[in-house]
């Protein structure tokens, strides 16, 4: 195992529990209704010059995935917190890119996570789950390129048997996760029973 895998799966080992927070329905307000999402604007790769990857580092500022309605603001930076877990978006709405792993279009997984919802409000990944083989994501990143990965896999784990070798370990080439919360709603608990996780290969690159 590498040092930089190493370092991936102790931040991740810990995945379910910090994927927890993504939604708070109280015992007496119902779950919110499917989201009303706009359409991603179309982006038109006419005029766009390819790019070969994979491409070196630079950070990720937008996530648009059409074909689920996501297009996002500004992308923040998660870390993990004091007792080593991944760090959660602060509010239903932002995206999070976490920072101990690779940039959208480096070789390996990089991870960008969102809340299915949160305080009743729908989360940007409210329908992750949705996503299907072939959908494209595309990351701007801030250096001025996109990266456009396609999605070959979309699974649901149990947290408590969370995969992490597999979602996490080293990849061939570039590739992305998406991770948000799903399953069961737990009112005991107030967590997720399980994790909803979008796999996706790089399939071009433009500037």
């Amino acid at each position: 195992m590498t040092i930089a895998r190493w370092r991936r799966w102790l931040a991740f080992a810990a995945i379910g529990a910090a994927l927890t927070a993504c939604g708070s329905p109280s015992e007496s307000a119902p779950a919110p209704p499917p989201p009303s999402t706009p359409a991603a604007p179309v982006v038109s790769t006419a005029a766009a010059t390819p790019v070969e990857g994979p491409l070196p580092q630079s950070r990720p500022v937008r996530l648009d995935v059409p074909s689920i309605g996501v297009s996002t603001g500004p992308i923040t930076d998660l870390g993990l917190d004091a007792d080593g877990a991944l760090e959660v978006p602060g509010d239903a709405v932002t995206t999070g890119w976490y920072t101990g792993g690779p940039t959208p279009g480096e070789t390996g997984p990089a991870v960008l996570a969102a809340h299915v919802d949160y305080n009743h409000v729908p989360g940007t990944f409210n329908r992750l789950k949705d996503l299907r083989p072939g959908d494209e994501a595309r990351v701007q990143r801030a250096d001025g390129t996109t990266a456009v990965f396609t999605v070959y896999r979309v699974e649901r784990y149990p947290k408590s048997r969370f995969p992490t070798d597999d979602v996490y370990g080293d990849t061939a080439g570039p590739e992305l996760r998406m991770i948000t919360c799903g399953g069961d709603f737990d009112r005991s608990t107030r967590n997720y029973a399980d994790n909803i996780v979008a796999y996706a290969r790089l399939s071009q690159a433009y500037r």
